[in-house]
């Protein structure tokens, strides 16, 4: 009776609407995070218009790499996990590159309207965040921002739980004292 039921499971998992339906749904899964990657994303290239490019980048090789991911799994933790390693990647090749400065960019940046207040002080944790070491900052915006678990987190970092929860209570305690509020 096993061996009937497992013949019968390899039939229906090795047709091809079976296998459509699962690339559907994984696309689909892929695209209800999109919200949640470009935030992650530009909160570790502190730059709306890199955290898209490293976003892009991270969906292109999902997609490319959707036979790797293992049905059963956490996608978001999956996908966290490849941003995390093209951005550490982006990171050590543009240091090897000399920066350059886009000046349609910055004309843009100078033009823009006022904001209030909610802005400002969003622009202010912005910055505070900015000013914490890599490490702490991407602590702090996985558990605090995403709400991903410590161990979760710890796992995408690639640190114990224990490094991770070091990084996220220094990394808040540094943005109190940035933003002038007390512990």
């Amino acid at each position: 009776m096993k061996r009937a039921t497992a013949i019968v499971s390899s039939i229906v998992w090795s047709s091809k609407s079976r296998r459509e339906a699962l690339a559907t749904g994984f696309e689909e899964d892929v695209v209800a995070l999109m919200p949640r990657l470009r935030r992650f994303a530009a909160s570790l290239s502190r730059d709306r218009d890199a955290g898209d490019d490293l976003c892009q980048a991270t969906l292109e090789r999902a997609l490319r790499s959707r036979h790797l991911w293992a049905e059963g799994t956490r996608l978001d933790s999956w996908m966290y996990r490849m941003m995390r390693n093209i951005w550490i990647d982006t990171v050590r090749s543009q240091k090897r590159r000399p920066e350059t400065v886009d000046s349609d960019a910055v004309a843009e940046r100078l033009g823009a309207a006022g904001g209030q207040e909610a802005a400002v002080e969003l622009s202010m944790v912005d910055r505070a965040m900015n000013l914490l070491p890599p490490e702490q900052r991407e602590a702090v915006s996985l558990v605090m921002i995403e709400g991903f678990g410590y161990q979760e987190a710890a796992d995408i970092i690639g640190c114990p739980p224990g490094t991770l929860n070091s990084r996220l209570v220094r990394g808040r305690d540094r943005l109190l004292v940035l933003l002038g509020e007390t512990a």
